[in-house]
This record gives C-alpha cells, sequence and structure tokens, in this order.
C-alpha cells in the first residue's frame, strides 16, 4: 500500500508508463477520459434518491429493454450516455461498443478517429442499484485492426489476449478504479476532495489457494454434473474430498465479487446451466469476462470458461457470452479439472 506522502495520480502512473514505452500518448488519454466519466458516474451514483436516478428506465409504467432483453434502470441508461459522450470527440477511438446498444458505434463525422476500439458494460450489478450496494463500471481497451478508421461490429470480435487495457471502477463505501496496461494490476481510490484518482496498491495479488467461492446457489439445480460434483465437494467441508472448509459470498454484482477476489482471494463462477445453455453462457465475453480476465491474470490468477482459457476464445458476436470461472489459480484449475475429469468419462 502507497501512503499518503508517496501517493501517485492516476495521471502520473500513466505517464510513467508511457516513458517506460509500455503505452502510447493516445492510450494514456484515452484511460483518462474512461477514468473522468467513472468520476461523473460516481457522482450519480452516490447522489441515489437524491438524484432522482433510481428505478426502471421507460415512459407510462413500461420499462426500457436493451439488447441483452434485461431491463434497464435509469442509471443504466445515465451511465451509457456519460461514457458514450466522454469518448466520442477525443480523437482516440475508431469505435464504441457497449452492453447497452445492439451494434458498435462509429466515431461521428465531426470529430477526428484513433486507433483504439473501447467496450464497456456501463453499470454492471444494476439490479443491486435501489438497495444500495456496490455497482461498477467495467471497460476493456483493443486496437483497431489496421487501416480501419471507421470501426465495424467485426473489428471488434478480437480474443481477450489482444487487450492492451481493462479496468472497472466499484462505487461503494470508496470510489475505486482498477486498470492494467499489461504491467500488473493496480488500484487506485478516488480522493473525493481533489478529484483525483490516487495508486493505492500497486501490483494487486491474488493468492494461490483459497477458502472462498462465489456463486448463485439458487441456479444449482440447472448446472451441468461436473459444477454439481464441484460444488458439492466444496460444501463438505474438511471431511470432504477437498479436506477444507469453504465459505461462500455472493454481491450478484460482478465488480464487487472481483473485487474482493483481487483483494483477499477466491473463486468467482457462473457456470453453464440448463437456462442459459442455448445463449453460451450467462455473462458477456466482451464486456465482462475478457476484461476481468485480463485484469485477474495480471494479478497472478487464473480464467476459464470451464474448458478453455478465457482470454484465449475467439468472439464469434458482439454479445457472446460464456461461462465463467475466475479467480486464485489453484482453485480454477481444481474447476476446470472436474470439468475434464467428466468429458473424458463422458
Amino acid at each position: 500500500m502507497t501512503n499518503h506522502s508517496q501517493s501517485i495520480s492516476l495521471t502520473r502512473y500513466l505517464i510513467e508508463e508511457q516513458r517506460a514505452g509500455r503505452i502510447n500518448a493516445d492510450l494514456r488519454l484515452l484511460i483518462e477520459v474512461v477514468a473522468r466519466a467513472c468520476k461523473t458516474i460516481s457522482i450519480a451514483v452516490g447522489k441515489g434518491a437524491l438524484g432522482g436516478v433510481l428505478g426502471d428506465a421507460g415512459t407510462a409504467g413500461e420499462a426500457s429493454i436493451n439488447v441483452q432483453g434485461e431491463a434497464q434502470k435509469k442509471l443504466d441508461v445515465l451511465s451509457n450516455e456519460i461514457l458514450l459522450e466522454a469518448n466520442a470527440w477525443g480523437g482516440h477511438l475508431a469505435g464504441l461498443a457497449s452492453e447497452e446498444m445492439d451494434t458498435s458505434q462509429p466515431i461521428p463525422d465531426v470529430y477526428p478517429r484513433g486507433n483504439y476500439l473501447l467496450l464497456f458494460d456501463p453499470l454492471d450489478g444494476s439490479s443491486n442499484i435501489d438497495v444500495n450496494i456496490s455497482v461498477g463500471t467495467i471497460f476493456s481497451v483493443l486496437r483497431a485492426p489496421d487501416g480501419v478508421t471507421r470501426a465495424k461490429d467485426e473489428d471488434f470480435l478480437q480474443p481477450g489476449t489482444a487487450q492492451v487495457a481493462a479496468g472497472y471502477c466499484t462505487y461503494g463505501p470508496s470510489t475505486m478504479l482498477v486498470l492494467t496496461v499489461g504491467n500488473g494490476t493496480h488500484s487506485f481510490t478516488l480522493d473525493r476532495e481533489i478529484g483525483s484518482f490516487v495508486m493505492t496498491t500497486r501490483g494487486m495479488r491474488i493468492p494461490e489457494e483459497t477458502k472462498e467461492f462465489a456463486v448463485n446457489m439458487s441456479n444449482q439445480r440447472f448446472w451441468e454434473a461436473p459444477m454439481q460434483r464441484y460444488v458439492s465437494d466444496l460444501l463438505a467441508g474438511k471431511e470432504g474430498p477437498r479436506g477444507k472448509d469453504f465459505n461462500m459470498r455472493w454481491v450478484a454484482s460482478m465488480v464487487a465479487d472481483v473485487h474482493r477476489i483481487l483483494t483477499r482471494g477466491g473463486i468467482f463462477s457462473y457456470p453453464l446451466d440448463s437456462k442459459c445453455a442455448a445463449k453460451g453462457g450467462k455473462l458477456r465475453l466482451m464486456y465482462e469476462a475478457n476484461p476481468m480476465a485480463l485484469l485477474v491474470e495480471q494479478a497472478g490468477g487464473a480464467a476459464s470458461t470451464g474448458r478453455q482459457r478465457m482470454l484465449e476464445v475467439q468472439p464469434d458476436g458482439l454479445h457472446q457470452r460464456v461461462p465463467v470461472f475466475l479467480g486464485s489459480k489453484l482453485e480454477v484449475e481444481a474447476a476446470v479439472r472436474y470439468h475434464a475429469e467428466h468429458d473424458r468419462a463422458a
């Protein structure tokens, strides 16, 4: 942890990364624009009911439905608009894509264009907004293919290994930005008095072993056999095949659950089940799984679909869904092993 006398602002950290040759000026400025947008979203989240931003979006008693088939909250729509507006004019992007929008959005002709693509989930965990539980913003940055200045959907379909930066901002008791540009995972806390993100942990590390798991147990009856067996063995505790007691934690906000894992270890699972099998899974590869996988791997953890390293999945659609296992390396490997043994037997 850094102390106050040694505090490093997000801007200083990014300039140092640029001087070291790990990022260029355009990527530095793009990340700063995203961070400023997150500060604006943080203000809206912090006002809550006082800002009139709680409840469902839509009019005349009818909820607004996004491309995922999910009811949008007012803050979903507001957060999406804040990120779109903030990033449209900077000159760093060839296009943007949002979990809340059907297709990607090119940069308007009146603005200059750059060489990067930005994907984001503007407000993850929005079902928690009205009950004052932590929510967050997730983002991923890719390079635009050579020669592309007006990006189309297919230009975004790159595996997670192609990400040049990823991060999330969590809006909780404090507002925190967690970021990687491929040189470790670092956390920055918003100092509200000066309005800047200040580094509070350099080089976050996830313990390889854990006794905590995060999963939505209400879906247990829909899980595949290997997931049933895996969680059953976790619940068996010391007397079971795993030989130790596990605790379960579940916030139903991926940002909050992953932040806990980055801070103290654990495994987050959203496995394939019969309810979401036709869609390929529950969580979105491009907006949620890939950026979180990069952050976790850069912190010494692992991320998998249960059958493949997450970052090596080749996307086939902008809103592709996948099963997700991420967190402490040895525990993710254990979950993958259960799936591999089941598949071999089958």
